[in-house]
């Protein structure tokens, strides 16, 4: 197979660009489908996303709920499951769970929470920066320790 003889899927894949102003037989020709005058048919013409011609816009009539705390921290979450790719007596700490590919380093502003859903059966010193109360358990249970940075 070469690139030549790539073809999309029957009934799905590329539909034919719009060639405006290309004469009457094209269905595009003239106006290039912008109509007679108008706002819309001028260069740079139209609205802007969210206007409704002056009536009181959607999002301004509905009500507004809630706050955003600013204060708020924001702990990237994993479980102990993803845990058990590491080694025996592995040392886990946050900078590992980076390299490794474990949490993205963006999602973990104010550090790393680690939540107790599955099973560990590897034996781990793991570090980070808060454990749920079952997470440290099943840690401890299989031999492990935890450290709070």
């Amino acid at each position: 197979m070469k690139l030549h003889d790539l073809r999309p899927n029957e009934g799905g894949g590329s539909k034919a660009r719009k060639r405006l102003g290309r004469g009457i037989g094209s269905g595009l020709g003239k106006t290039s489908g912008k109509g007679h005058k108008g706002q819309n048919a001028r260069s740079g013409g139209g609205v802007r996303p969210g206007f409704e011609g002056g009536q009181m816009p959607l999002f301004r009539r509905l009500p507004k709920r809630g706050f955003t705390n600013i204060y708020a921290k924001e702990y990237a979450i994993i479980n102990i499951d993803d845990l058990n790719k590491f080694a025996d007596n592995t040392v886990v700490t946050p900078e590992l769970l980076f390299s490794e590919g474990v949490v993205k380093k963006g999602k973990a502003k104010d550090g790393i929470k680690i939540l107790g859903d599955g099973e560990l059966a590897v034996k781990l010193t793991v570090k980070a920066q808060k454990f749920s109360k079952t997470a440290a358990e099943k840690i401890e249970a299989a031999g492990g320790r935890v450290e709070v940075i």
